[in-house]
């Protein structure tokens, strides 16, 4: 029993610190107690976007809406060209409503995934808990989703990485970046087969 607690208490220490290894990040003292993420923040516009979402073998195309009503609330609505809603979501702090959803895509994992995807992108200031350095980028060890998340900056926000254990769960990645705006996501999970791709047509 006492070998087994060890090694379990290895396992954890080990798996815990490993995404950090793998990836050769550099602990470094914290400099910004805070991160930010401008790409949805203003309360002036209409976030329009050209999108795709694969989901396993179905895939999605239409417009992706952000709008930010107030200051703790978003609404995202994804609809077809055409202008039939696909999805249509409500944020507001830590609530979150399904104000509607196509069928084919009503299911609670789905949802339950799309749900915390779409927190990750509208979520702006977040505590920074560890921060390192690596190819010229510092990197911002955050929780949300009751996840640890790690924030990717060079100049801009590039990248925000859901990791567990030393592998990468999901991939944010931000390019094309003017204006605080994003011209170029993409969301990629690495364990489920679920993609999405946005192009800015602001």
């Amino acid at each position: 029993m006492r070998y087994l607690l060890i090694s379990i208490s290895f396992i954890l220490l080990f798996s815990c610190g490993s995404y950090t290894k793998k990836y050769n990040l550099e602990s470094v003292d914290i400099k910004n107690s805070v991160i930010q993420n401008p790409y949805f923040s203003s309360l002036d516009k209409d976030y329009v976007y050209k999108a795709n979402i694969e989901v396993y073998d179905n895939t999605f195309g239409g417009l992706f809406i952000v709008k930010k009503i107030s200051k703790v609330e978003h609404r995202i609505v994804f609809t077809t060209e055409m202008g039939n809603k696909l999805f249509d979501f409500s944020y507001k702090e830590s609530d979150f409503k399904v104000n509607s959803i196509l069928e084919a895509l009503d299911r609670k994992i789905l949802i339950n995934i799309l749900e915390k995807d779409f927190r990750v992108l509208i979520t702006e200031n977040l505590n920074t808990i560890e921060e390192y350095a690596t190819n010229n980028n510092s990197v911002y060890k955050t929780i949300l989703n009751k996840k640890p998340h790690y924030y990717y900056k060079k100049e801009y926000l590039n990248k925000i990485i859901n990791a567990k254990g030393g592998k990468e769960k999901i991939i944010f990645t931000f390019s094309e970046i003017s204006d605080n705006i994003a011209k170029k996501i993409e969301i990629k999970h690495n364990n489920i087969k679920l993609k999405i791709n946005l192009k800015s047509i602001n």
